[in-house]
Formats: C-alpha cells, structure tokens, sequence
C-alpha cells in the first residue's frame, strides 16, 4: 500500500483527515501495515507488542533505542506456552511513554491492531494526560476505530500501577463490544486531549 493510500484510510477510520502528520500524534495500526505507516507519517517512535516468535526487527529510520519491544501474547490469564501480560511488560510501556517527546509520531502495533496495541494505545494516553478522564481516553479511541478492543489484563496492570483505582477498566469496558474484523484499519490520534 503507498503512503496516499495509507493517508486515506487513515482519514476514513478516525473520521477526520489527518493532514500532515503532526508530531504528537499517536497511531494504531496492525504488524501488516507497520511499514507503510511508518512511511506515511515519519514516525520514529515505535511500540511493538507481538508474541515472541513473530517479534519485528527494527525497521530502517527508527532509531532501536526508540523501538520498544514487549513479547507478549493476545491473552488474558495465564496458558501454558504463551506469555502472559505482566507488570514488568506495563512498567516499560509507561516508562517509554514518558521519554517520548512527541516531537514526532509514535506508531504502536501488535499482530492485528486490535487488542494489544489499543490497550498499549489508551494507557500511553492516560499516562500522559493524567488530568484527562479515562472515559473520555476510551471514548475517543472508539471513536477512532469500531475494531478496537483494549487487551483487559494490560489495563487492568496499568490501572494499578496509575494508582487510577479501577477507572481504565471501567471505560473500557464502557468502550462496548468492537466490530469483528481480523484486523484493524490504521488510525490516529492526539497525544494531548483539551
């Protein structure tokens, strides 16, 4: 897919067009579309949430210490074999959220843009809009896509360690149910809320 393509489906999926890339915007999307996103906005920040196995190399122009990579598997509760969310996975998302300086664009995928890289997506959010209710957070991220579903346990981590006593697991849950899709549309949103 080109840039211009990628720029029209990200026009589509957050209801506005995004114009230029701006610097302090935070964009969603699936490992399929990594590098095309990359291409149409600049990014050069990068949060990759992918099992081990499927783990992606640094793609040229970002910088590896500006790519953040948290082996972890799409699940809630423990299974044997897989890697299950921890603290130490939130405690690095949160740190990484803090030293990006939003002078450019951050990029966080997972395998379909879904659940990992929304849930990654509204505790980066949270995180840096403190001040901001967490439902208005949710709400603009289901706004911006019908497909996103936060992985529960990853919020359910950040909430504690926010010390946000249960409301980013109350607005996500108020998200409601996302649209079934194997994977989801690319989108955007503003590092900063009014």
């Amino acid at each position: 897919m080109r840039s211009e393509e990628l720029s029209v489906g990200l026009a589509r999926t957050s209801g506005k067009s995004p114009g230029a890339p701006r610097p302090g915007q935070l964009y969603v999307c699936p490992l399929s579309r990594v590098h095309d996103t990359i291409a149409a906005t600049g990014a050069r920040y990068l949060v990759t949430l992918i099992n081990l196995q499927t783990m992606l190399e640094t793609p040229p122009g970002i910088d590896p210490a500006n790519h953040l990579k948290i082996a972890v598997n799409d699940i809630i509760a423990p299974q044997d074999g897989l890697i299950h969310p921890c603290e130490d996975h939130v405690l690095a998302l949160l740190r990484f959220a803090q030293i990006w300086n939003r002078q450019g664009p951050l990029i966080v995928h997972c395998w379909a843009g879904i659940s990992r890289s929304t849930a990654a997506a509204f505790i980066t959010l949270c995180t840096l809009n403190p001040s901001v209710p967490e439902v208005l957070v949710a709400r603009r991220i289901r706004e911006a896509s019908a497909t996103a579903f936060p992985n529960r346990r990853l919020v359910e981590l950040a909430d504690g360690l926010l010390g946000r006593g249960g409301r980013m697991l109350r607005a996500i849950d108020e998200m409601g149910p996302p649209k079934l899709a194997i994977e989801a549309e690319p989108f955007a949103l503003p590092s900063t809320f009014p």
